[in-house]
């Protein structure tokens, strides 16, 4: 069987598949990686720059830092669990698709 689907192309067409598989997921990643860091940068620099000036004072800085622990901490949490969910959804309806 396995030489017939490789007379037909499918192996072919399947790592095709594959590799455009991978790309997007890892331009989702690149995208994610943006959106975290864009967010950590508005709110936290909100949170603790109240009036920017040339630089950041020690306080500033440390509460900027200790900020964007936090805020990266929550979104690992978060993400974790919509992963975990996506999966279990997955499996799910594998689940209901064997029946």
């Amino acid at each position: 069987m396995d030489s017939f689907n490789k007379q037909l192309g499918f192996d072919q067409v399947s790592n095709q598949k594959e590799a455009i598989m991978n790309q997007v997921k890892q331009e989702a990643a690149v995208v994610n990686a943006r959106q975290l860091i864009e967010k950590v940068n508005d709110h936290c620099y909100e949170k603790c720059v109240p009036k920017p000036g040339s630089s950041l004072s020690k306080g500033e800085s440390t509460c900027f830092t200790q900020c964007m622990e936090k805020y990266m901490a929550a979104w690992n949490v978060v993400s974790r669990q919509y992963i975990g969910r996506i999966q279990h959804e997955q499996g799910q309806q594998g689940l209901a698709d064997g029946m």
